[in-house]
């Protein structure tokens, strides 16, 4: 089999995967800020390294996935002010929709998911020692800051040049920062802000800044160099490059080997934003289609690339899922697992170790699924679902997917269908073809489609 390929963000490249310690991955990923539900660009980001993790563990590593929760931030303290609640009271109803979320579409939980507010000690730590080498100073203000011109590195995971940024800057005269590219690491408690978004430390009361979150949670919980760094493709700047310039800033050696990204989602065509009007939750799309095809979307699309989210794109996205299990439903598959050594399996991996090509994975899902229907055999039918298993697909009874979505859509129900084709069979043998007809289009209009057979056998499928 091939060797696993990736895109490291920080070579600009493609890569063979080779890890730290031989037949073992540490993976960290940015997760959420819980003071709201999750939508659609999250999605993105917990179906897609739950894919990662899922295809290192099917090639045989060990794999200790980290992903993360910021459950302290200036938004949580303001929503749970608005809202009259306590932070942990906002944070914890979050956390637990985001883990029905993500149960919902198939994404396995990791190894670990730190909380913020749980790592206060061992922030506070990184940042004694990067004041120690030279790269945090405390401000007129009371804030402590990163010095950013201090590190020599800044900007090798972006690509921007420190000059470059300087022009987009100015200065803002309400802080202490010495360079305006300057961030923080240590916020200053403020007037009216609640007792528990506060903490003591040598510069004072105050709370840990965004960036320096991860890069305590990662090296506590995977070392301080590890394999896999992985989020949205917004995190690259500058919350990823500053995640490095506080790692290597403080430890003074490589933080992370390969830096992997997912693309952005877009609105039919258009950025998601809440001022546009285009913001959906999970549990808004959730409302309108099953989950298992809301996964189905995500990964027919390669992780980097732009994900264009639309109702046509979802209705499609339902189309080929349903293809897929139609292919199941009459052909039970045999017993056994995987066959590793078998042609699609082949095809299949070479995909997915050349950067998780999910597109062409999904290709080899649908040969398949032609080979099912041609053949009836119940082999390939093992072989399609096995495979599909592995990217979290095709796990459950087709009847039950297949009627689901009947229910769903207000359609005909398998019953419904088997009735409506014995009652156009046997207008046919009363030669009232005109009714016959009638009743192809009805089913037609419901998104059946019928494959009438030698023999007088009619098959059929939804569209």
């Amino acid at each position: 089999m091939s060797e696993l390929k990736i895109y490291n963000t920080l070579a600009r490249d493609k890569q063979t995967f080779s890890p730290i310690e031989p037949g073992k991955v540490r993976l960290y990923v940015c997760g959420m800020t819980v003071y709201d539900y999750c939508h659609i660009g999250h999605a993105r980001v917990l179906v897609v390294f739950d894919l990662v993790q899922r295809w290192l563990r099917a090639s045989g590593y060990e794999v200790t996935y980290v992903r993360n929760i910021t459950d302290i931030d200036d938004k949580i303290i303001k929503r749970a002010l608005e809202n009259g609640e306590s932070i942990h009271q906002l944070t914890e109803r979050f956390i637990i929709a985001m883990n029905e979320d993500a149960d919902a579409l198939g994404v396995q939980r990791p190894d670990h998911e730190p909380r913020a507010t749980q790592y206060v000690p061992q922030m506070l730590e990184l940042i004694r020692k990067l004041e120690q080498n030279g790269l945090a100073y405390k401000a007129s203000d009371g804030d402590v800051n990163y010095s950013v011109r201090d590190f020599p590195g800044y900007g090798k995971l972006s690509g921007k040049s420190l000059d470059d940024l300087r022009a987009g800057e100015r200065v803002d005269v309400n802080t202490g920062k010495r360079d305006p590219l300057d961030f923080v690491l240590w916020k200053a408690a403020k007037e009216g802000e609640p007792d528990e978004a506060k903490w003591d430390s040598q510069w004072g009361c105050g709370r840990p800044g965004w960036h320096i979150e991860c890069s305590a949670m990662s090296s506590d919980l995977l070392g301080d160099h590890f394999d896999i760094h992985g989020g949205g493709q917004d995190l690259q700047f500058p919350h990823h490059e500053n995640e490095i310039a506080q790692s290597e800033g403080a430890h003074q050696h490589t933080f992370v080997n390969y830096w992997m990204h997912n693309g952005f989602v877009r609105i039919d065509n258009e950025k998601m934003s809440k001022s546009l009007g285009n913001f959906f939750t999970i549990r808004d799309v959730l409302k309108s289609y099953d989950p298992e095809v809301m996964r189905f979307f995500i990964l027919r699309a390669h992780y980097r690339s732009p994900l264009n989210y639309s109702d046509a794109h979802l209705d499609d996205a339902r189309q080929g899922l349903t293809r897929l299990y139609t292919a199941l439903k009459d052909v039970p598959a045999d017993a056994g697992g995987l066959d590793a050594g078998e042609a699609h399996a082949l095809r299949f991996a070479e995909a997915l170790n050349d950067d998780f090509n999910t597109p062409v994975a999904m290709s080899v899902l649908f040969e398949l699924a032609n080979e099912v229907n041609r053949s009836r055999s119940p082999q390939h039918a093992r072989q399609l679902k096995a495979l599909a298993g592995v990217i979290g697909l095709l796990q459950r009874d087709p009847s039950e997917f297949l009627k689901g979505r009947a229910d769903a859509e207000g359609g005909l129900d398998e019953a419904g269908i088997e009735e409506l084709i014995a009652a156009r069979k046997a207008a046919k043998a009363g030669k009232n073809f005109a009714e016959a007809d009638r009743i192809r289009a009805e089913l037609t209009a419901a998104g059946i489609v019928l494959e009438d057979k030698p023999g007088g056998l009619t098959e059929w499928r939804r569209a």
